[in-house]
């Protein structure tokens, strides 16, 4: 099997070539006019072969948002809050928490992402009677270990343990394998997320055994490694073989970064909204958020 690093479990299972997997299930569908992949890992032995936690992977492929097609961004809100809508208790608080550097482009969709969600907490808590219709929902930028001192899987537990959410969503930037997905598509699991996984730094996981509250990950692929990017346009089945080149650890991202990430912060902002407020719709979010 082909060695090439990537988050996306859609990716991972394609490393097998088609290869039927124990204890893993794959289908392609489509969501509000997208692309959608699940992935779900029912054993440990799919886990083993994708070196994924057991649970379920939704892949959508956003391309069309990348290319402004007509109508692209309301169906991509639509379609992905339909996917995170169902991971989420029905009832209780949520704290959504946007992992990332915002100071650097291609790790900030997270932080991006956040500032982008309706904030209620505070509106329910101070003005019931105006806005006790509205799901009480919390937003947390925790920065990263190198500015803060601070893991932020510490910092999410610290706030877990003292607002006590029914459930936390992450979102977080990760590393694709192909070029073509970079900033075209977003991966939604039940199953938590590693901070900087996606460019090899492992952290403080933030899944359900760490905090004690279901944890629904949603992440961009917004670099690839350079190694496996050389891989992919040579035709070299190994990128291990180019490790030791120059640049062969260098993570690359599109020049068009500042834009692509912007427009899918604004997705993800707005979908998680829709998903955690049933009452509205994406005309009132727009006239709360912007």
């Amino acid at each position: 099997m082909r060695q090439r690093r990537t988050d996306l479990a859609l990716e991972a299972r394609d490393l097998f070539g088609g290869e039927a997997l124990p204890q893993v299930e794959s289908a392609e569908t489509t969501a509000a006019g997208f692309p959608l992949t699940t992935v779900r890992v029912t054993g440990p032995e799919g886990a083993k072969a994708l070196d994924k936690p057991q649970g379920t992977y939704h892949t959508l492929d956003l391309t069309a948002v990348s290319r402004r097609e007509e109508n692209a961004f309301p169906r991509a809100v639509e379609a992905l809050s339909g996917l995170i809508s169902p991971l989420l208790p029905r009832e209780g608080e949520v704290l959504v928490v946007g992992l990332g550097n915002r100071a650097i482009t291609p790790d900030a969709i997270g932080p991006r992402s956040a500032e982008r969600t309706l904030v209620t907490r505070h509106l329910v808590a101070m003005a019931p009677s105006h806005f006790g219709s509205f799901r009480k929902v919390s937003a947390l930028c925790a920065g990263v270990l190198g500015t803060t001192g601070i893991e932020s899987g510490e910092i999410v537990r610290a706030v877990c343990d003292r607002t006590r959410p029914a459930a936390v969503i992450a979102v977080d930037a990760l590393c694709a394998r192909k070029v073509e997905r970079l900033c075209a598509a977003v991966q939604v699991c039940d199953t938590g997320i590693s901070p900087g996984s996606g460019v090899g730094n492992h952290r403080f996981s933030l899944d359900q055994e760490s905090l004690g509250v279901p944890v629904v990950a949603v992440g961009v692929p917004t670099v690839v490694e350079g190694a496996t990017l050389c891989a992919d346009l040579l035709d070299r089945d190994d990128p291990e073989a180019l490790s030791g080149l120059p640049g062969a650890t260098l993570m690359v991202t599109p020049k068009d970064i500042d834009q692509r990430v912007e427009d899918l912060a604004k997705v993800i902002g707005y979908a998680l909204s829709l998903a955690l407020q049933k009452d509205l719709t994406l005309s009132d979010l727009q006239a709360l958020v912007e």
